[in-house]
């Protein structure tokens, strides 16, 4: 199978740093050949190894809502620049830790392979921070969703949910320990959080990072991004009990990390 990477970038909130840093983790853990496409709407700074096409588009508007943002749909359309066979998409925001041959090794060529969502363990759901599938597969879930897209972003809340379940032949998922999600499977639970670094698995082999915190918060020790104010341990123990906090106490005691440098190691160029 041929080794194809792609990624996509729209508006300012990750740029050139990460699609840089992305292709930089890529190159270190792959077997050469492979080819690395980034969808995005401004290629300025983007280091010349990457192959910047423009984004896919829609003709359609894209749902407005509070959960969930859809402008990875764009992917889903029956052609992708000139790319044929599977794909390996892979979220900007992630930490690769290990080689990535396996993923173009798993499965067939014609499968849906997401990442098991551990956020709903009751549910089979899949994450698609990370995941392959088949150039053109996916056109029958964007022609649906196309067909009321307000509706179905209300409905399903978020595309990976609604990958999940409309994948045509249905979906498969990566190994449970390839994909890890730092906030549940990294950041220690309390109080260890308070004495030890989050924890990286032997056998994972990217790192995801979904909602707010991103990698360089994860290098930093900031467990909220839009609150960065570095504290000691006490110092952060304090605050909450004075009530500087964003939510309540045992949530707050909760989500102290502290710095992590096995991120600090793999996020670079």
């Amino acid at each position: 199978m041929k080794k194809q990477i792609i990624c996509i970038n729209w508006g300012t909130k990750y740029g050139p740093k990460y699609i840089n840093r992305l292709y930089g983790m890529v190159a270190r853990n792959i077997s050469p050949p492979f080819r690395f496409v980034c969808f995005c709407d401004n290629s300025d700074g983007v280091r010349e190894e990457v192959e910047c096409q423009p984004l896919p588009g829609l003709d359609f508007e894209l749902p407005v809502t509070k959960k969930g943002i859809w402008p990875k749909s764009q992917l889903w359309n029956s052609q992708l620049a000139d790319l044929e066979g599977p794909v390996l998409f892979i979220d900007l925001d992630v930490v690769i830790t290990g080689n990535l041959d396996g993923f173009f090794e798993y499965g067939n060529d014609d499968d849906v392979i997401l990442s098991p969502n551990p956020s709903n363990p009751l549910e089979r759901l899949g994450q698609t921070s990370v995941y392959r599938f088949p150039v053109g597969k996916l056109k029958p879930i964007l022609e649906l969703f196309a067909s009321n897209p307000q509706k179905i972003a209300e409905e399903y809340k978020y595309e990976q949910r609604f990958v999940t379940r409309n994948a045509p032949g249905g979906i498969k998922l990566w190994p449970k320990t390839w994909v890890a999600h730092f906030r549940r499977h990294c950041r220690r639970t309390f109080p260890l959080n308070y004495f030890l670094p989050p924890k990286l698995g032997k056998d994972s082999k990217i790192v995801i990072f979904p909602g707010d915190l991103h990698p360089e918060d994860a290098i930093n020790g900031f467990y909220y991004r839009s609150v960065q104010v570095k504290r000691s341990p006490w110092e952060h123990i304090k605050a909450g009990l004075r009530g500087e906090r964003k939510s309540g106490l045992i949530k707050h005691l909760r989500h102290y990390i502290l710095p992590t440098p096995w991120v600090e190691k793999c996020w670079k160029e």
